[in-house]
């Protein structure tokens, strides 16, 4: 998976949208206001993507290009690395999994209107 993939697979998630709230080198997706990804656009060969806690832990062990999140709440970001031995499947599995952590945490009638747009 390379950028241009990466973001027009976020892209197509209902209710995302895409900006630069931390400056022109780092390109944020969020579903209402809130952040599921982050990609630098100088490194752009990893993501940061939120994630269960005792996820997180488990794929760090199992995945060498799965590190802690650079520059985030380390028990709930992990930073992947998108070229290593990463699938695109586990690639879109833990930017699927980030973007419903982040659905499951709004309110219900936030939930609602996202699920409206499917």
């Amino acid at each position: 998976m390379n950028i241009e993939e990466l973001r027009d697979y976020c892209l197509q998630k209902p209710g995302v949208t895409e900006g630069f709230p931390f400056g022109e080198e780092t390109l944020v997706f969020k579903i209402a206001e809130k952040i599921f990804l982050l990609i630098g656009l100088t490194d752009a060969n990893r993501f940061n993507v939120k994630c269960d806690p005792e996820l997180a832990i488990e794929l760090r062990e199992r995945h060498s290009e799965v590190i802690p999140g650079y520059h985030m709440n380390k028990k709930m970001w992990n930073t992947v690395y998108m070229d290593g031995a990463l699938t695109n499947k586990e690639l879109r599995d833990m930017i699927d999994h980030s973007y419903e952590q982040v659905v499951k945490s709004l309110p219900k009638k936030t939930q609602a209107e996202i699920a409206a747009l499917q």
